[in-house]
């Protein structure tokens, strides 16, 4: 395509001009236009066996003692035959129920004895062209563990037990999986992958497959697809991690020696997606879609993998990337204007859908029901004004700014970089090829040369990057009387008529102002206290305000804020109960000081900063976040959330038109009913906390919200703002002082209106509910509530309890009934208004089930309230929080909270959580269970559609 020649142009000039600086020695005759590849990072040990698997080893000591083990197959549902349909996917599931040297659940029982746990940290997932089964955040105190970790990938590679027990069982997972997706937007998406790949096999493979054939297929045909398909020379190793490198790379080699190379494999083919003269055009509906919506692409013939793997790989990514930022700009810009003719819209650059052999400039714009017509026509216009007229200089140097800080970003965390990110960059070489540079090399390089590419130089790219042919127009909708859909030659003529529509170009646009024209007068620290809680420094100000700051290494260029103080929506006198409904979605709209929404974008392009404010029901609260460079930045936000938060009454009028528009939509969802009656049947005295309808947004009162809102935040006394991360006191010292100190505070006297605070309906009550569905649903939802106190040992009994129930129902509910893709377990100990816990359980499934799978959560608590909870699983539940816990002390985030917990309530749940922790027994949990199951206070919710078929 001529965009990848203009970039290679380009490119031949930066390497004339030597922005490669001696990191690129140049060769005459190389794949890529005489380009070598790139360097490869030396911190990352990449080899091969004899027998084809590739290994990628990198030593990380982020989070130390925790590593991440992989294990990446070049092949997912494409790979399937007609009558496999699932197979993939159903294959990735039973991987998990036996291998060789794990039978049964022994992957699952090891990794939680040593605190990991079944979805967040051992978890898999398949593609079209790939599957990949990842072990996340695992402990390894001892070699031993790393060990176990590669034996459980050399099972997946080749010693899956695959049992015909353990086949049958999982079919009604898998079952209730699809279940639990199947609704009338995923319905048009496959329905629109047939419409977008006509006679392809990309257009009849999703993963989930289908049902007759999950039910049913024999146990062989499963077998032989693994046979097949895992073998070595299509599979790799990414661990990384606090391990010995030279010692995990042997451990591989020894393991994995008794799984041999291939003898005449089935050959991986990548299926070929043709190119197209005359547009594909297609229309999907459903009764039950939600998302309405226009899809334009425009293909393009990948970039072979050897040029990606040179100088042309970042420097395309580079290019698809400001190119996509400056379209969506545009996009977000125009709809935060009233009439608007979508509600959303966005470019993206890269595969074309699904496949893996073709690449797409896509358009998307989603639009009100029935309105295809005015979205389609300016979907095009945008386009027709892209590939016209380019972009201006003004959007370029935005988009430039903001990738050089955010690699600038990159470059100063390089050493703090998490293990998960590195492992993924690795999968996503192996899967997509590409480069693998060093984050300091690439710094260097990308930095030279984007400072030689200029806007010219994009635009001249962007001239045939909208093809005449090559082009597939897509629509989905929801389907009813009402909703007028076009044919597809009225909607390929319609988008013919778009592209031939005359555009004017867009203004230049500069954005160089200053956010704070007159700095504010400083205030000063009138008090500092050294050595606070948890290495804290606290100062007071002079407007009676405190500052708490805690100093971390964790990450070298961040540093977060929160701030809170007694308040609320439930401190005003007399509130609407629509106005507290809509007070934290409304009251940012307009913008900060002299910039709207869109103005305020551009004014901070180039720098990493937010802060924002809230109303909870009992606090008025602060956060941001930011790097040390642009500390001032997120100061000078936080100042004119206080003193300037705008009016804007056009974008006001854009968000209830988007909202109504959501809200219609969401009414095809039969579920939408439920989610509605619910509320209004838990909380029948809190209208507050019921959903928000059409008419409701009609009648706010814009005005009258902002007022409230800034009412809140005119005086900011009381207020305590936390700082953490890596501080430099001497900087922060002077802007904590000219725009925390200057806030205006006076003297304000807090009421306690906490009997408004939201309460369940008490008593014992069973409530069913029923609609007409296509995908056959049962849901429910158990709630269970006692009084209870407020301590940190009751809060880790709970969460004890909590990861109880969710193994236990993982193995009653999903795995021995197959009735589940998942059980939700939440357990909670709440404050107001007052101390009481509750345990909520709920789950999806068919309808037919729901009452018989429902009694068996209430016969888990019964047992444990006889016999106490099992010893597997308390003490996995206590190995995980221990886990957790050990996680969080390097996180920032976690300083923030538990710094804003103990200065504004006093709770410090960090000095003795060890031995809290370890003091916690069975007979605790037990009592717990015990106390709320004995509750009135019960609740027993059930849904079942009255549908009785499904769509395959």
């Amino acid at each position: 395509m001529r965009l990848k020649q203009q970039i290679r142009t380009l490119f031949s000039a930066l390497l004339l001009a030597g922005v490669a600086g001696g990191l690129l020695p140049l060769k005459a005759q190389e794949p890529g236009g005489g380009m070598p590849p790139l360097p490869i990072d030396s911190a990352v040990r990449i080899g091969k066996l004899p027998n084809g698997l590739t290994y990628f080893i990198r030593h990380n000591a982020e989070p130390k003692e925790r590593a991440e083990f992989y294990i990446v197959q070049r092949v997912g549902s494409m790979q399937e035959e007609d009558s496999q349909q699932g197979l993939a996917h159903f294959l990735e599931h039973i991987a998990f129920n036996g291998t060789k040297n794990f039978p049964g659940k022994g992957i699952d029982h090891f990794l939680e004895s040593i605190g990991a746990s079944f979805g967040r940290n051992i978890n898999a997932y398949t593609s079209f062209d790939e599957t990949v089964y990842t072990l996340m955040n695992i402990p390894v105190p001892r070699k031993s563990v790393v060990d176990s970790c590669v034996l459980i990938l050399h099972d997946w590679s080749n010693f899956i037990s695959l049992e015909d027990k353990e086949i049958d069982l999982e079919r009604g997972v898998i079952e209730e999986e699809w279940r639990s997706r199947d609704n009338g937007d995923m319905r048009n998406m496959t329905k629109m992958l047939e419409l977008a790949f006509p006679n392809n096999k990309y257009g009849q493979r999703m993963p989930i497959g289908k049902m007759e054939i999950v039910r049913n297929f024999p146990y062989q045909v499963l077998r032989d697809y693994y046979k097949k398909w895992y073998r070595p020379d299509q599979q790799a190793l990414v661990i990384v991690g606090d391990v010995d490198v030279d010692y995990t790379e042997a451990q591989i080699k020894k393991i994995f020696a008794d799984i041999p190379a291939p003898v005449n494999p089935a050959e991986r083919v990548y299926t070929e997606v043709p190119d197209n003269e005359t547009p594909i055009v297609g229309i999907a509906a459903d009764p039950e879609a939600t998302q309405n919506s226009i899809n334009i692409c425009f293909k393009q013939d990948i970039t072979p993998l050897f040029v990606r793997a040179t100088l042309l790989g970042p420097v395309e990514d580079y290019t698809k990337g400001v190119i996509a930022q400056m379209a969506n700009q545009r996009f977000s810009d125009l709809v935060k204007k009233p009439n608007a003719p979508f509600t959303s819209a966005s470019m993206d650059m890269g595969d074309f859908i699904v496949a893996k052999t073709k690449d797409a400039v896509n358009f998307d714009a989603s639009f009100k029901e029935g309105a295809w017509e005015p979205a389609l026509k300016a979907l095009t216009a945008e386009i027709v004004r892209i590939r016209k007229y380019g972009f201006n200089k003004s959007e370029y140097d935005r988009a430039k700014k903001d990738f050089l800080v955010s690699i600038k970003n990159l470059y100063n965390e390089r050493d703090k970089r998490k293990n998960d990110a590195w492992a993924n960059e690795y999968v996503q070489y192996f899967i997509n090829g590409g480069y693998l540079m060093d984050i300091a090399s690439y710094y260097q390089l990308m930095n030279g040369v984007v400072e030689q590419i200029t806007v010219e130089q994009i635009n001249a790219a962007l001239t045939e990057l909208i093809p005449e042919k090559n082009v597939v127009v897509l629509m989905t909708s929801v389907e009813k009387p009402e909703v007028k859909l076009p044919s597809t030659s009225q909607l390929e003529a319609q988008f013919l008529s778009g592209m031939k529509q005359e555009v004017t170009p867009l203004k230049e646009e500069v954005s160089n102002q200053k956010l704070i024209d007159k700095l504010p007068m400083k205030g000063r620290i009138v008090k500092e206290e050294k050595n606070g809680k948890f290495g804290s420094t606290v100062w007071t100000l002079s407007n009676g305000t405190k500052v708490i700051l805690k100093k971390t290494d964790y990450k070298d260029d961040e540093i977060l804020l929160t701030g809170t103080r007694p308040g609320g929506s439930f401190n005003f006198s007399k509130p609407a109960t629509l106005d507290l409904k809509v007070l934290n979605m409304v009251s940012d709209l307009g913008g900060l000081g002299k910039f709207d929404d869109s103005a305020l974008e551009k004014a901070l392009a180039g720098r990493i900063a937010s802060a924002g404010l809230s109303v909870s029901e009992l606090t008025d609260d602060v956060s941001g976040s930011t790097t040390k460079e642009d500390l001032e930045t997120m100061l000078q936000l936080l100042y004119l959330n206080f003193t300037a938060r705008r009016s804007d009454k056009e974008a006001f009028k854009a968000w209830q038109e988007r909202m109504i528009a959501k809200l219609e939509a969401d009414k095809a969802n039969p579920l939408s009913t439920l989610m509605d009656s619910v509320p209004r049947f838990l909380y029948p005295n809190n209208p507050e906390n019921y959903p928000l309808t059409e008419s409701e947004v009609k009648a706010i009162n814009y005005d009258r919200v902002l007022q409230l809102f800034r009412s809140r935040f005119a005086n900011a006394r009381g207020f305590q703002f936390v700082f953490v991360g890596n501080i430099d006191e001497a900087k922060l010292r002077p802007l904590v002082e000219r725009y925390i100190a200057s806030l205006p505070a006076t003297k304000v006297t807090y009421k306690s209106f906490t009997d408004r605070v939201v309460r369940a309906i008490p008593g014992t009550h069973t409530k069913a509910y029923s609609q007409a569905m296509t995908t056959p649903t049962g849901i429910a939802v158990d709630i269970l509530s006692t009084a209870g106190e407020y301590t940190h040992k009751e809060l880790l009994v709970a969460a004890t309890l909590q990861s109880i129930l969710d193994q236990l129902y993982t193995k009653t509910i999903r795995e021995d009934e197959g009735g589940t893709y998942g059980v939700g377990v939440r357990v909670n100990v709440s404050r107001y208004p007052t101390v009481h816990r509750s345990l909520t359980v709920q789950f999806q499934t068919d309808p037919t089930k729901v009452e018989t799978l429902n009694k068996l959560v209430f016969k888990g608590l019964e047992d444990m309230i006889k016999q106490g909870p099992s010893e597997e699983y308390f003490t996995k539940a206590i190995a995980n929080l221990g886990k957790e816990h050990a996680e969080s002390l390097r996180k920032n985030n976690y300083w923030l909270n538990q710094l804003e917990r103990y200065y504004t309530h006093g709770f410090d749940f960090v000095t003795d959580y060890e031995a809290q922790l370890k003091s916690i027994k069975t007979d605790d949990v037990k009592a717990l269970v015990k106390s709320l199951y004995d509750s009135r206070d019960r609740i027993v919710i059930t849904f079942q559609s009255t549908t009785a078929e499904a769509k395959k």
